[in-house]
């Protein structure tokens, strides 16, 4: 994974400023937006979230869903089993293609920024494991920070100090899935305050 963690954006390591950063960005309109269009829960739902972080996205979703998480970061995983006992279950460690056979399939796999840290290689092989853990059916849904023409600058600028180091047009993401996926969809979503600029994908076989 290439990200930057020295320095200010080195702080993001840390659950409550990730947090508070997440706010001052309109995190509660974005995860709602998450949630609602990108997600669409139902009953019985499993969701496999894959650099889960936090998890801050469950507390938008019905209790009667299933959600795994997988993370790296052993402080982001304890603030995710702090906040959500019992109602996820959350492994601080990588999910490795041996240990997808032995999980039930999902419904939903989902990436939420974690594309943009990976380089093309890695991001190919979380497209393939994400595919090897859904059910027939069931589909793969990622969201990165993305550059694009007219972008607004201060979108741009932000993005560009993000601590993932593999920032990506839309041409870039969608090559990450070609091969694996046979169905890619996506679409640029512009926040107009304050101005950034996501990649949404969705895949399935």
């Amino acid at each position: 994974m290439s990200q930057v963690t020295s320095g200010v954006r080195g702080l993001l390591s840390l659950p409550l400023v990730y947090e508070a950063c997440q706010r001052v960005m309109g995190a509660k309109r974005g995860r709602e937006w998450i949630a609602r269009d990108l997600i669409r829960p139902f009953s019985g739902m499993r969701i496999l979230d894959l650099g889960c972080g936090p998890a801050q996205i469950l507390g938008y979703l019905p209790s009667d869903v299933t959600y795994v998480g997988y993370d790296m970061s052993p402080e982001y995983i304890t603030a995710a089993s702090e906040r959500f006992s019992g109602r996820g279950t959350f492994h601080c460690r990588r999910l490795e293609h041996a240990e997808v056979a032995t999980l039930q399939p999902f419904d939903l796999v989902m990436g939420i920024g974690v594309l943009h840290h990976l380089d093309d290689s890695t991001a190919r092989q979380f497209m393939k494991l994400a595919k090897a853990a859904l059910k027939p059916g069931g589909r793969t849904m990622t969201l990165d920070p993305c550059f694009c023409e007219r972008q607004n600058p201060i979108a741009r600028l932000l993005i560009s100090k993000d601590r993932g180091q593999h920032v990506r047009t839309e041409e870039g993401y969608r090559a990450l899935a070609e091969g694996t996926f046979s169905a890619i969809a996506g679409a640029v979503a512009h926040q107009a305050w304050i101005p950034y600029t996501h990649w949404t994908m969705e895949c399935s076989a």
